[in-house]
Parts: structure tokens; sequence; C-alpha cells
């Protein structure tokens, strides 16, 4: 059976401050009694901006008779879906299911615009999906969606252009730098870009190198942004950026885009979905692209963050939480459904039982390497302890103004003081304490 926890927002808002975010997978007791009912039915909506979605909730609509799913597509967060769902939520009109990103997920939880789920699965499926997924999906005690997919950071190559450079793939980012500026004499290519317009994209660099943005201390938020790992990997970064060996460049720009099918990008440091976009941008370069782990620090052991991944929560105004919760299950256990999404991108699930019904569905044949290998060498490393903060959009906006005037000669080191104080500041004005 399938039971819906509703908890008021300040009630939710003190949870979250009073317990470590990342460290509470498991641990909640449930906050009301449970109510049994019949199986679930009726009519539910699910918004989602993943491609693919629409016949995912097909295939569940012919899987039963008892709920019938009605998809709608919506822009991605970035792109006003997360307005649109926060607007949708307060007029009492949002779907029954959202998509919502890891980075995004404690904002919604902490204003109390979604239902928690905590008790209405058992422990066999909760436990079949990766211990990252489960800490960023459990806030304060409460688990508030189900994990979908557990990108893993990676680097993609192009394998002709390291050969023609002389180098090798790099497993530490010393290596790295030194590859990047041989590739760069050799080729006039760059093996990176840093996408300034991308703060998720820094924001895993930075918790490879074991930064901890947010934590909590009491009653108090703890941030912590311009940390000395953060700024060991801005300074690192600005002094390739300096040399002109990497490229400052916009993610998913013209410029960007131009660089990846003119052959200028020699590599992309990004995650596992990565694929997809590699393939339609670098028409003519089969078999000359491959996957890598993320290099190291030196000295240092590997730590896999992960980049992106979305997760499916119920909002708070559901009138169908019970038929919303059993969707849910369907799209993160259900073999059935990563096999209706079909060949739509190479998403590393967070659900490990499911990784070789997703690889089946994606022709990776472009590449020169087994790019599930990497994935799954990838995947198999500590994640290190992360959570993301109660309001990322502050944090997100203060590093898009200030990180996008990156350029040689630069201070990125010094931005990160700047996005501390925006950011602990912008805490502050929503009521929530922060720690001095």
């Amino acid at each position: 059976m399938h039971r819906i926890i509703r908890t008021t927002g300040a009630a939710v808002l003190a949870a979250a401050l009073l317990v470590p975010l990342a460290s509470c997978a498991g641990q909640a007791a449930p906050a009301s009694t449970p109510t049994e009912s019949a199986l679930p039915e009726g009519e539910i909506t699910f918004w989602s901006a993943l491609a693919g979605m629409d016949l995912v909730a097909e295939a569940f609509n012919e899987s039963q008779d008892r709920i019938h799913v009605t998809f709608e597509s919506v822009p991605n967060g970035a792109n006003g879906g997360y307005a649109k769902l926060a607007a949708a939520i307060s007029a009492g009109e949002a779907p029954d299911v959202a998509t919502i990103e890891y980075y995004a997920l404690p904002q919604f939880a902490s204003s109390g615009s979604l239902q928690s789920l905590t008790g209405v699965y058992s422990d066999d499926v909760l436990s079949s999906f990766s211990d990252v997924s489960r800490s960023l999906t459990t806030l304060g005690g409460e688990v508030w969606a189900l994990p979908y997919d557990a990108p893993p950071s990676i680097v993609w190559y192009r394998q002709d252009l390291l050969e023609a450079a002389g180098v090798a793939v790099p497993t530490t980012w010393e290596e790295f730098a030194d590859a990047a500026r041989a590739v760069h004499e050799t080729t006039g290519g760059y093996l990176a870009s840093f996408n300034a317009n991308e703060p998720s994209w820094y924001a895993a660099l930075a918790w490879q190198n074991g930064a901890q943005w947010f934590d909590t201390d009491g009653d108090s938020w703890v941030v912590d942004i311009d940390d000395a790992a953060t700024t060991d990997v801005a300074e690192y970064w600005q002094g390739l950026i300096d040399e002109g060996a990497v490229k400052a460049v916009a993610s998913y720009s013209d410029e960007w885009t131009n660089d990846i099918a003119s052959g200028t990008a020699a590599g992309i440091v990004g995650a596992s979905w990565s694929a997809t976009g590699i393939i339609t941008r670098a028409a003519g370069q089969e078999g000359e692209w491959i996957a890598a782990g993320l290099p190291v620090w030196e000295g240092a052991e590997a730590v896999t963050p992960i980049y992106g991944g979305s997760t499916f929560a119920v909002p708070e105004t559901s009138g169908n939480a019970a038929a919303a919760a059993e969707f849910i299950e369907f799209l993160t256990t259900d073999p059935a459904a990563i096999e209706a999404r079909g060949d739509t991108g190479s998403a590393y699930l967070a659900n490990s039982d499911l990784t070789a019904v997703s690889q089946a569905a994606f022709d990776a044949s472009f590449f020169a390497n087994d790019i599930w290998e990497v994935f799954d060498e990838a995947a198999s490393h500590d994640s290190g302890d992360w959570q993301w903060g109660p309001n990322f959009d502050l944090t997100a906006t203060a590093m898009k103004e200030t990180m996008g005037a990156t350029a040689p000669g630069g201070d990125l080191a010094a931005a990160f003081t700047s996005i501390q104080e925006t950011t602990a500041d912008g805490l502050a004005d929503l009521g929530l304490s922060v720690a001095p």
C-alpha cells in the first residue's frame, strides 16, 4: 500500500535545519500513522523535461487499467521549468508527479511544496538505489523523491588529438594540465572548456576536491562556498585559462557547438549523459571519441561526484498521491519504463539493476571504447560528502554573474568570496538562520 505523509513547510524546514541532510538516509520515523487503502486508481498528471517520458507514460497506462497518466512536456529547470512548477504549486494546479533535479530538490522540499515519501516504499525498493542518490533525496530525515539517474562526472577525449600531441589519457589533474598545454601547442585545440554558465559543472569539480558548500550546525545553515577546496579548483582553472590551454566558453552555445564540430574541442569535462550531445555535434568523428574517468588530485583517492541527475517527486497539492507514488516506482524500478523510453540518451541510472536495460537501449557504437565500462568504474568510487543548499538558485545566479567574467588575467578565486556573501545574505533574507 502507498501512503503519503503531509508535512507543513515549517516542520520540513525545521527538520532540514536540525538534521545533517547527507547523513539521514533511512533514519526517519513516519510522521503519521499508515492508512490502509485499496490499490490506487484514477487520473494523475506528470511533468518532465526529459526526452521520451511521454513514451514511458504510455507504457505505464498500457500495463494496467487502474491509473491513467497524462503527460506534459515542460522546459528544463534552468529554462523556466522550476518557475512554472513553483507557480503551479502556489496556484493549486501542479502535476501529481514532477521531475526535479537533485540541486533543486531541497528548495522545493524546504518550502513545503512537496509531500514526504517516507514510509511509502519498502526497504527493498529504497536499497536498490545508489548511496549517493539516496543521500541526495533524503533531506532532514525524510524521503522527498525517488532518484532516476546518478550520472558520474567523467571526461570525454578526442583520442586522435591526444595521440597527435603525444600524451596519454590523464589520470591526475597535473597530468591533465600538461596534456592541455601539449594539445593546444600541437593542434591548436583545447582539451577542455571552462563553462561559467554551468554552476553544477563547477560544483562537481569542487565536490571532487572535498568541498562542502552547505552543512548544518544546530538550527543554522553553514555556508562555505569560498573554502580552500573550492579556491584550489578556481586557481587551477584560472591558471589554465591564463595560459590559453583551456577555453572559457559557455557550454551549449553556438561557439561551444562549433568547437566540437570543427575539432577545436579535444575534450569535454562532462558526465555520462554527455554522450548524446557529442554524437549530435561531432558528425564525422566516429571512432575518435573515448570516455575516461575524471582525473584525481595528486595524492588523493578517486572521488566521483555526480553531475546533473533527476528525481521524481509528488507536489504537495497532488490530489492522488498514492497513484503518483505507484507511477514513480514504475519510473525508477521497472525495466519496462527504461525500454519504453528507448534510445534517448546514455542515462546512468540510480538503480543499478536497470543499467543493462539502459545500456541495451543506447547505441554507443560512435565511441572508440566501452563507455559503459567507464561509467561503471567511475560510479564504483566513493562519491564523498555533499549536500545541496536550501535555495541553490541564489548561488547559481551569483556564480553565473561572477564566473561569467572569467577571462585571461581574471581572478576566479576572488569571485567565490562574492558568491559566498551573496548566498549567505540571500538565505538570511529568506528567514533562514545562517551561521556566522
